[in-house]
Parts: C-alpha cells; structure tokens; sequence
C-alpha cells in the first residue's frame, strides 16, 4: 500500500510539471520607427501548446512614463473580436490577425501623439497570459534651415562679440540640432570672441522649430568667407543633415593703404584723349576721398559721380602734372594719400620751309625742312602724291624737272604712341615750256558720230590750249572747254567733233617758256542703220491674190525694202550719180545767172559747227558777200563742199 501511494503521489507530479511547462512565447521588437503621415505595422508572434482555439489576444497602448495608465484597443477570443473606439488610434488602427499565430496592429496616418508603447496580451482560459512589448518612434524631416545675415556692417573695431547671422529651423521631430560653419570649418563657443544662443519653440502641431543666432568678434580676414548654418535630424534610416544657403558679411575696417591708378586709356595718354584716374583705399567702407592737382584742390566738375575718381576730358599738355588722394578714417580721423605723376604727351603742328607753294626752274634744286615740337620721340616721312619719297626731316630735290611738280606731304609720327601725328603739305611747281602728255579720243555714242578729244598737258605757268582742224575750214569756237589741272601746274582740254570723214586734230600748248604740239588723227565712223519696222497693210478681198492663207477681210504681211549699206550697193551708187547729175545742172544754172549778172557771189564763206545738228551726212554751209546780200545755201554729199 505504502509502495503504490508513492507511485500514485509521483504519478501527480509528473501531471503538474507537464502543465507547468505548456507555457505561452512572444515575439515582438523592441522599437519600431516611422516618419509623421504614414503607415506603421506592429507585429507579435506568439507560440503555445494548448488549442488555438482556446487563445484570447489583447492590444494596449501605455504612455510613456512608470505612472501611466494603459488602454486597450483591441480585444478577441473565439467568440469574435472588436477595437474599442474610445481609443486614441479610433478610426485609424486596423488588426490582421489571418495568420495562426500571428496578429499585426496596422496604424495610418500615423500621427506623433502616436508615440506610444504597444503591448500584446496573449492568453487562453486555463493558462496565464504573456505580454510583449513595442515601442513606437515617430519622426518630422524639418524644414531646410533658412539663414539670414545682419544688414548693417560689423566693425572689427567692436570690443565685444557683435551679431552676424541668424538660422531658422521649422517643424521638426525630435528636436534637430544645429550648427555654425564659417567656411567649412564648425564653429564652437569661446567666451568673449563667439557665442550661439538658441531658441526652442514647439508649435500647435507639437513640432520643434529652433532659432540659433551666432555672435562673434570680426576681423577684416573674414569679409571674404561665407557663414552658413547646419540642421541635424533623426530619421527612421539614421540621422540625417541639411545645409542653409552661404552668406557674407559686411565687415568694417580701416584703410591701411592708398592707390591712385590711371584706367583710362591703357597706356600713354595724348592731348585730346579722356583721361579717367581713380584712387583706391583698401578700407570698407570707403573713406572719404580728397583730390589734388600740383597741390591745388581740383574742381568737384571733375571728379566722378562716386567721388572716387577723376575724369579729364579732351585732356591738354596742362592737365599733366602730380595728381594726389587723400583718404580719411572717420573712426580713427587718421589720413593716408597717395599721389602719380600724369604725363600728357603732344605733338605740335609741323612747320614746313620754305612755305607753300615754291615755284622752280628746270634744273634747279631745293632743299625744304620739316619740324614738329613733341614730348615723345619722333618720325618724319615724305610723300609725293601719295608714294613714298624719303624718310628725315629734310626734303632734298635735286635737277628739278616737269616730274619734280606736285604736292609733298610731311607726316611726323610718334612710334611710342600710335595715334599722335602732324602733318603738311608742300606745293612745288616747275617752270618751263608745256609738254602735252597725252591726246585720247572717246566715242560719244550718241548717234551722231561725236567724238571727244582730249589733250592733257603739262606746264607751268599754266598754258593756254588752243586745237585747230588743218584739213578743214571750221570754227571750233563753242566746241572745246579746258581746265586747270587741280593743284596747278598744268592744263586739260576736251574738243567735241562729228567724225563723219578722217580728219586730223591739232592741240598747241603755249605759255611763256614756249609751246608743244601733237596731231592726233580721228578715223571716220560709219552711221549705225536701223532696220525699219515690219508692218502689216490689210489687204481688200476683190485685189486679194494671195495663197492658201489668204481669207476675207484678212491681212498680208508686207517686208520693209532692206536697207543696203554703202560697201557694193548698187542702188546707193546710182543715187549718187543722180545726184551728182541735179548738182552740175545746178551749178550751171546758178553760173548762168552770175554771167547775166542776176548774182552777185563772194568767196568768203564760214562752215559753222556751233549751229544747230542737221541731217547725218549732210553739213549746211554759209555763203555771203561783203554787201550782206541774201545767203544761198549750198548742199554736199558726204561732207564733201562743192563750189559752182
């Protein structure tokens, strides 16, 4: 009996540690992390060794804090499940729960009172339960920090550190920190030369936004770099950075130097360029700025419109000289000036001996010279007419010819300063007797076989021109026209003639060393025929006798008789003769008349070329008596003058 009581007694306890050890396991993670606005998943996993069936799930939310209450938001069993709606993830919390083993609270929008400790209650009727627990982390990306820099300029003269810049940072969670980079080097805190002061506020919507201003004693080197500001934030990922725009600031300091510098033109300056010279302190601001010429206050018209600089306008030979600035620390009321030498350079008018014009002999000699006042080293050349004749400042002409005439020019140059130049001009004119240089003839095309002659000649003084026809008897008078050659030394004539037959030209030049001639001889130029017109005549239907193509009130083409020229023309041949005929029986009738005394006839008589154009091969002559009798015109052929 005792034997199996012990048995049955070891038999209980086996059943007891068999229950004992049908425990519940959680699974679920520590922290879970999401940013404001979205969607966040907690799981729990759960294992146990009696019936699932059995199983009663619970969520609750608990405040942070060891006094906190916790709510539940979440209940189920086998007989069905709800979300408590006094809860304050009400309408925004979902749980899946399909899974064996599994269920997962689903929260969006996640919102960052939503920062919670989540808990998971598992158990069955006849078991205990287990809990595990997740704590929820939320997360606002801030705005990009926006800087902005004091308006006013910092002394560095200041005995304390003065404000430089301050750095907004918006709608953040947790609270970002920042920080101060001059360059890209961190600024840290140092009594009495830099100091941050921050200022943490939290909006309506339980964000952070931070206002850090930076103070820091200045010194001149920092007016060329750039302040910005940093923001450090958490994130779900890590922790995370953004950086402000650069900015510079405005520093003060004294001028320690002085520099006045011509900038206008490059190089050496010249009367009548525009000369601008500008002084430069290296203070910030810039000082007040006083201006001198040789120790004279210069003329406020003169400076320009920022004071710091002087404009000299179609600049002379006086406006050289020392140029002084004066620049005044209105802190310190010390002064430092600098000053420049100005050079303006010149070159005066050339003055030419001897004077224009000089008048030589054939054969004689001239020596002229040529100067210019300048500042700067010069270089004298000559020209005749353009070409290139000797370099100096002395003209040499030696044997002086008709080719010795014409017009010089000095040209003074300075090869220091291209621009600067002064020149003139020489006239040298050689006497002796004319030399005509050149007869050409021009048809005039005109249609009435007008040719001009011109004769170009060389002299001085200046000769006269004179043509004459020596195969012909006419009057020129009214038919030439002449001309100086500009400058002098010499002459142009053009003669206007029909050249209806040969003929030779002869142009004189006269003047009082003499006179030269030259014939020209002028070919005779055919008159141009135009072809005359077709012309239609309609031809009457009773004397019609035309071919096929002949019809009623039609009309017939008739050809212009061809003209045929004078070279073989058999018809222009028997015109002549007819001619000639009706002329000798003319001349025998008028010769007649002269014997009975009916006409008294003079031989003196005029072929005028001034009068008005006649017929193309015909020239009208005029036959007078020395009693002004009553003029009988006689007609030629070709030109030719027939006498009765």
């Amino acid at each position: 009996m005792a034997l199996s009581g012990f048995v049955l007694a070891g038999l209980y306890i086996l059943v007891l540690a068999s229950q004992s050890l049908a425990t519940i396991e959680i699974n679920m993670e520590d922290r879970v992390e999401v940013l404001l606005g979205k969607q966040v998943e907690i799981s729990c996993q759960y294992k146990m060794d009696s019936d699932p069936s059995t199983v009663i799930i619970q969520w609750y939310t608990k405040p942070a804090g060891s006094n906190s209450q916790r709510q539940r938001i979440f209940y189920k069993d086998n007989t069905g499940a709800i979300l408590d709606q006094d809860s304050s993830l009400a309408g925004r919390v979902t749980v899946h729960d399909s899974i064996p083993g599994s269920v997962v609270v689903i929260v969006e929008p996640v919102q960052l009172e939503d920062e919670l400790l989540f808990i998971c209650h598992v158990n069955t009727a006849t078991e205990d339960g287990k809990e595990g627990m997740t704590q929820l982390r939320v997360f606002s990306k801030p705005e990009v920090p926006k800087i902005e820099g004091v308006h006013t300029g910092i002394s560095v003269n200041e005995k304390d550190p003065t404000q430089i810049a301050t750095c907004h940072v918006k709608n953040g969670y947790p609270l970002p920190n920042i920080t101060w980079y001059r360059d890209h080097t961190p600024l840290y805190m140092k009594e009495g030369v830099l100091g941050v002061t921050n200022q943490v506020t939290r909006d309506t919507n339980n964000l952070y936004t931070v206002i850090s201003v930076l103070h820091m004693k200045v010194k001149k080197e920092d007016k060329d770099v750039f302040f910005y500001c940093e923001s450090s934030y958490f994130v779900p990922e890590g922790t995370r950075m953004t950086e402000s725009d650069r900015i510079k600031i405005n520093v003060h300091y004294p001028s320690t130097s002085v520099e006045l510098r011509q900038v206008l033109p490059e190089g050496l300056v010249k009367e009548g360029d525009t000369v601008e010279i500008r002084c430069f302190a290296d203070g910030n601001p810039t000082p007040p700025l006083t201006f001198k010429h040789n120790g004279e206050d210069l003329n406020e018209q003169l400076l320009t419109d920022d004071q710091q600089g002087v404009v000299l306008r179609y600049a002379t030979r006086s406006d050289g000289g020392m140029y002084t600035c004066t620049a005044l620390d209105l802190e310190t009321l010390e002064e430092l000036e600098n000053d420049m030498e100005l050079s303006v350079h010149y070159l005066d008018e050339t003055v030419v001996v001897p004077k224009s014009p000089v008048v030589l002999s054939q054969g004689s000699s001239l020596q002229a010279t040529c100067n210019a006042l300048s500042s700067l080293d010069t270089y004298t050349v000559w020209f005749k007419d353009g070409q290139y004749v000797s370099d100096g400042h002395t003209l040499k002409i030696f044997n002086a010819s008709m080719d010795t005439f014409g017009t010089y020019q000095c040209l003074v140059t300075a090869p220091k300063l291209p621009g600067l130049q002064s020149q003139s001009f020489l006239e040298v004119f050689v006497q002796g007797q004319p030399q005509i240089t050149d007869v050409r003839e021009e048809d005039l095309q005109d249609g009435e076989n007008s040719v001009n002659i011109t004769c170009v000649v060389q002299g001085y003084p200046t000769p006269s021109i004179t043509w004459d026809l020596p195969d012909q008897e006419q009057d020129l008078n009214g038919l030439s026209s002449s001309m100086e050659i500009p400058g002098g030394g010499g002459a142009i004539s053009t003669l206007t003639v029909k050249a209806t037959s040969k003929l030779s030209v002869v142009c004189e030049a006269v003047n009082e060393f003499g006179k030269d001639s030259r014939v020209h001889k002028i070919e005779s130029i055919e008159p141009e025929t135009t072809p005359l017109p077709t012309t239609t005549t309609p031809v009457p239907e009773s004397n019609a006798t035309a071919g096929p193509s002949t019809k009623s009130g039609g009309s017939v083409t008739v050809k212009p008789p061809r003209r045929v020229h004078k070279e073989g023309s058999g018809v222009i041949i028997a015109v002549l003769i007819i001619c000639v005929l009706l002329l000798a029986i003319l001349g025998s009738v008028l010769y007649f008349l002269y014997k009975k005394g009916k006409i008294p006839c003079g031989r003196s008589g005029k072929q005028d070329l001034t009068k008005q154009k006649s017929n193309k091969d015909a020239i009208v002559m005029e036959m007078k008596t020395d009693k002004s009798d009553e003029a009988v015109l006689l007609q030629g052929v070709n030109g030719e003058k027939k006498t009765p």
